[in-house]
C-alpha cells in the first residue's frame, strides 16, 4: 500500500503530550474547503478523497506516531487503511496550539488518530482504548509498583512530574511538590524529550522515579536497560480523574465518517488491542483491570 506523506507548516514549540491535555487548538466551523486542485468546494463534503484515508499526525511523537510510520497511530491507520480498501496519507503538525485549526479544520486530513473523549475541539468517534497515568520507577526499587501518590513511601521522594498534567493536582495536595523535579510540556521534538529526559534521570538516580501518562510510560518502561516497572494510577481521590477514554476525532459536520469508524472500531477491537499491546500501552477495561496479551489469546 503507497503511503503519501504531506507535511503541514510547523511552528517551532510542540506539545509532547497527547490525552488529558490533548491538542490546543481551534474551532472547527470552515464554511468551505479546497479541493485537491487548490479550487474552493462549497458545502458538506465530507472527504475530500473518498479513496484514501487522510490522517492528521505529529511528526516526532512515539510513541503515537512519527514521520517513519512507527508509532502504535501509524500502525492503527494502517490497519484501518487495509480494512476500508483505501490509501494512507498523512498530514504531519507538531501537536501544539493550532494543531486542530491546522490540519482537521483546514480539511488537510480526515481524522485525528488519539484525542482523549471530552474535548470539544472535534467530534469523538466512539473509545477504542482506555488508559491513565502512571508510575514508574526501578524494578528493584522500593518505590516500585505503588498505586497512589498518597503512598507514605514518596514522602521526602524526587518524583518527576510533567508541569501543567492532571496529576500535579495530586502532588501538590500529597505534599510531593516541594521535592519534585518538574519537566517541561510543551517543548521542541526536534531536540527534546520530556518522557525520555525523565526516563534517563529515573535510570541515573536523579530522581527516584517519575508520573507519566500511561501510553508513554509503558512504552518508555518496556523499552528501559533493564525495563523498569509501571503501576497505573487509579485510587486518586479528591480531584481529577486521571484515566482517560482515548477515541479518534472528525469534524462535527463528519456524520457519515464518524458512524463507518465507529463501525470499524467495533469490527477490529481485537486487532487494535493488540497493537496498543504490543507498544507496551496499558490498556484498562471498565472493571479497571488491565486487558492482557494473554487475555486476548483466550477469546474465540
Amino acid at each position: 500500500m503507497i503511503v503519501r506523506t504531506v507535511t503541514a507548516a510547523a511552528p517551532r514549540r510542540t506539545l509532547s503530550y497527547i490525552a488529558a491535555c490533548c491538542v490546543i487548538g481551534a474551532i472547527l466551523v470552515p464554511a468551505r474547503l479546497l479541493g485537491q486542485d487548490n479550487t474552493v468546494v462549497e458545502g458538506g463534503l465530507e472527504l475530500v478523497d473518498p479513496k484514501v484515508l487522510r490522517v492528521c499526525a505529529d511528526p516526532n511523537n512515539l510513541p503515537f506516531s512519527n514521520e517513519k510510520g512507527e508509532g502504535f497511530e501509524n500502525k492503527l491507520a494502517e490497519l484501518l487503511a487495509a480494512k476500508l480498501g483505501k490509501t494512507l496519507a498523512y498530514t504531519y503538525y507538531p501537536g501544539a496550539t493550532g494543531f486542530v485549526r491546522n490540519t482537521l479544520g483546514s480539511y488537510h486530513c480526515d481524522v485525528i488518530m488519539g484525542f482523549a473523549q471530552g474535548s470539544d475541539l472535534v467530534q469523538a468517534t466512539n473509545p477504542y482504548y482506555r488508559t491513565a497515568y502512571a508510575f514508574v520507577a526501578k524494578s528493584d526499587s522500593a518505590l516500585a509498583g505503588i498505586e497512589t501518590l498518597e503512598d507514605a513511601r514518596l514522602k521526602d521522594k524526587r518524583i518527576g512530574l510533567v508541569a501543567g498534567t492532571p496529576p500535579a493536582t495530586y502532588f501538590v495536595t500529597d505534599g510531593l511538590m516541594p521535592h519534585a523535579k518538574s519537566y517541561p510540556l510543551v517543548v521542541d521534538t526536534r531536540y527534546d524529550s520530556s518522557p525520555q529526559a525523565m526516563m534517563n534521570d529515573i535510570n541515573s538516580g536523579a530522581i527516584d522515579a517519575g508520573v507519566l501518562w500511561g501510553p508513554i510510560a509503558g512504552y518508555y518502561a518496556s523499552h528501559a536497560n533493564p525495563p523498569m516497572r509501571m503501576s497505573l494510577l487509579l485510587k486518586e481521590k479528591n480531584g481529577p480523574h486521571l484515566d482517560y477514554r482515548i477515541v479518534m476525532g472528525v469534524r462535527p459536520s463528519d456524520q457519515n465518517w464518524k458512524r463507518q469508524l465507529n463501525q470499524l472500531i467495533a469490527e477490529n477491537q481485537p486487532a487494535i488491542n493488540k497493537i496498543l499491546l504490543d507498544y507496551g500501552v496499558p490498556i484498562l477495561n471498565e472493571s479497571d483491570q488491565l486487558i492482557t496479551a494473554d487475555a486476548l489469546k483466550q477469546k474465540p
